[in-house]
Formats: structure tokens, sequence, C-alpha cells
């Protein structure tokens, strides 16, 4: 070999090798974590480091360090941690995800700042957290549940649970449980300290967001070792045991001619490429780990396992049983793609919507109807059912989430709360057969 063909060879080895390497972080990098848009609800908004600016948000959005996210007037969100810790966000909110990593012993750490509004934390305690507003801070090493409100006048620390310890320009304040510490933005920070909490109108959505994680994450049939989107998986859909294949999951009203793969949008991250991004409710594990498998008489179900390995494609055995939508990333553009319709919906009538054949749980607000699987063996034999949900989650801002192309998927305009205590009638169709459990 000439030496001209080695250093050809060498070059052409070595630019290989520097796009593997820029490809790994994301999915292998023990340093960098990606965490879950869990629930958007109104107008949410992204700015990923694209150079695009702020862009709407859409659920199951992966976040990533440098990411920042805000809320508009009708606008709320909760992000989802690896652990099941959540941060929900009230109307006119932003935050700055600053860190999203791991330190020298292994331990996840997340810090956030809070530039304006509301958020609510439920920490687990599992993983450490820091959230800074104003001119104060929060550093967590243990469970703790609580409230802040940061303004260009005043900071509220209000704790439901644990102790919270609050660093400022004034010191440091231990603000226990049932208390609220205000600071005066004007005078150096300074604070008081109240014996009681001052109810806000959106503490009820947090409290039975958190409740409704707490119900549906209890029963870990796979084994995963994340938190985030088990109770997702538990509320819109069920595992089985099938043979030949092992443990398997399956969302409900689904059918045969389902496709997971047929909706949904490609999301653009600097240093990271593209990641795909599902529509559906249930949409994150089933999209970042384990395997996809049409099994003959069911149709497709998700396989858990694979934890160690964090997809942005979703992956899927190849099959001559259906035709399969195969995902290939966009090049040439950092804008957000979608994919097909973005995701079937469910008609939303008022105060009762209808749920079809084949939406698999899209346009069914997370805790509004008791018992999916019942519903599900309903649609399933009649190809579709009208159900009356109750409120999702207690708020007075509209639930009106904009897909990925900018329409409705469905949603209550809540006012009182009632999660879990939805009422079904069937209608008889026409139709095909449909996935049992």
């Amino acid at each position: 070999m000439s030496t001209r063909s080695f250093h050809l060879l060498s070059s052409i080895f070595l630019a290989v090798m520097t796009c593997a390497l820029l490809a790994v972080p994301a999915l292998a990098d023990s340093q960098v974590r990606i965490v879950r848009l869990s629930d958007v609800q109104g107008n949410v908004q992204i700015d990923k480091n694209t150079g695009l600016g702020f862009e709407n948000a859409f659920l199951n959005l992966p976040l990533t360090q440098g990411t920042q996210l805000k809320t508009l007037s009708n606008g709320r969100a909760e992000i989802e941690f690896e652990d099941g810790s959540t941060v929900r966000l009230a109307p006119n909110s932003s935050v700055t995800f600053n860190t999203l990593g791991v330190n020298d012993s292994g331990k996840h750490t997340s810090v956030i700042n809070l530039t304006a509004g509301m958020a609510y934390v439920n920490w687990l305690g599992k993983d450490d957290f820091t959230l800074s507003f104003a001119s104060e801070k929060i550093s967590l090493d243990g469970a703790a549940h609580f409230r802040v409100e940061a303004s260009a006048q005043s900071a509220d620390v209000a704790v439901f649970k644990g102790d919270v310890s609050v660093e400022g320009p004034s010191g440091t304040v231990a603000v226990t449980k049932k208390k609220t510490a205000t600071f005066d933005v004007a005078d150096n920070d300074k604070y008081t300290l109240a014996n009681n909490i001052k109810q806000e109108t959106l503490d009820s959505w947090d409290k039975e967001s958190i409740e409704y994680h707490e119900q549906y994450a209890k029963n870990n049939q796979s084994t995963s070792p994340y938190g985030y989107g088990l109770s997702d998986l538990n509320y819109y859909g069920a595992y089985s045991t099938v043979p030949g294949y092992g443990l398997m999951w399956q969302p409900y009203f689904t059918g045969v001619g389902w496709d997971p793969f047929m909706d949904g949008a490609w999301g653009f991250y600097p240093g990271f490429g593209y990641a795909f991004a599902s529509p559906y409710p249930w949409g994150w594990l089933p999209y970042r780990y384990g395997n996809w498998m049409f099994i003959p008489g069911n149709g497709w179900m998700w396989q858990p396992g694979g934890w160690n390995s964090w997809l942005a494609v979703p992956r899927y055995t190849a099959t001559n049983l259906v035709t399969v939508h195969p995902l290939v990333a966009p090049t040439g553009t950092v804008k957000t793609v979608v994919v097909g319709k973005g995701g079937p919906t469910s008609t939303l009538l008022a105060s009762r919507m209808t749920v079809n054949r084949g939406s698999a749980g899209i346009g069914i607000p997370r805790g509004s109807l008791g018992n999916l699987k019942s519903l599900n063996h309903q649609v399933a034999k009649t190809g579709f059912a009208q159900v009356h949900p109750a409120p999702q989650f207690s708020a007075s801002s509209p639930r009106n989430s904009s897909g990925f192309g900018g329409t409705s998927h469905g949603g209550m305009t809540a006012s009182s709360s009632s999660a879990g205590h939805g009422s079904s009638t069937g209608h008889a169709s026409g139709g095909g057969g449909g996935s049992h459990h």
C-alpha cells in the first residue's frame, strides 16, 4: 500500500470514528441524561438551542441539558425524571435546564433555573436536585414536595412535604412541612416565615397528578429500572405473557391494523441529532427502550428490556406479516418534522367523547376514566364507545394540547377534580377485531 493510500484510508477512518463519537453521547455516555416532557396542556414552547428560538412543544419530547421551556397564559407542563420525580409548570412560567448530568459517584444531578412563574416540585429523593429562582437556591438530597413562585418583586416557597433549605443573600432558611417562606427581592431577599400555606388554584392539579403517578406506577411488571413513563403504561395498556415471546405490553384501543410508527414527529437536538417523539400519552418507554414486535393474532406489542441504551429511534423486529412504516430521520433541516398525521384522535364533544379502535389512547386525558381495560373490551367488540370523562386534574385553564400539526388532541376543560371515575356507554358499530387483554 502506498503512503498516499495509507493516509487517505487513515483520514477516512478518522472521519468515520469522529462521526461515531459525536453520535455516542445521546445513547451511551454516562454523563449525558435525557428526561421527558410528560404532559403538555395549552400553549407550551421549547428552545432546544437549534438557532430557531422557541417553537411549539409537545408531549414526549426529550429534554436535554441547556433546553429552555416556557408556558404561556393558558399553558401547563410536566417534566418527568428517570426515577419518577416530577416538576410541573403553571401558566406564564419559564425554566432552563442548566445541568442534566451524572456526578463522579454515579448519581444523577439536575440543576434547573426558574426564571419566572410558578413550579411544583415532587422530588423522590433518589437523585440530587437544585432549583434556582430569584437570588435563592434550593438543593435537595432527600425527598420533598414544594411549590415555588418567583416574580420581580418577591419569591415564595411553600413546603407540602419534607424539609427544604433555601440559600440566598440573607443566609439560609429552613422551611419545614406546611410552612411558607416569602423573600423580598427588592430588600436583599430578606424573608418572612409563615406557619401556613396559602392555597393556589393549581394545587389540586399538582396533587392529583402525583396521585395518578403513585397509583399507576405501583405494578412494574417489566422490572424497568426507570420510573418515567411507568404510570402511563399501566393506565393506557396492559402486560401479558405471550408464548414464544415472553412478557409483552400492548396499549388499549389498537386492533390488528394499528401501527405504532405511522404517526409522530422528529425533533432535532444539537450534538445529538434527531430523536423520534411519539404522539401517544404512553409513548415514552416503548420508544426509548426494548423492542416492538408484530405478534400474529395480537398485532403490535412491545417487549420491555434493553435498559442500558437510550434509543433515539425506536427498535422493532422486521416482519413479513404486516407493512411497516419505516422511521427514517430527516436531513438538511433542524425544524420539527411531522410523520403521518401526528396521531389519530378521538372525537371530543363537550362532556363526552368517542373512543375509537385504532386511537391507542390518544384523546383520553390520563386518569379521566376509571377502567380502560373494561372499555377496551367494549371497543374491541363494537369498534367505538362513547364515554363521559371526569375532568382531568382540576384547574381553571383549558386543556387544549397542541399536537405535532398544531391541532388539538383532545382533553377536557376542567373545573373540579374527580380523576379516575368516568363512566362509559357503548354503541354498536361494524368493524374487525381489536386487542383483547
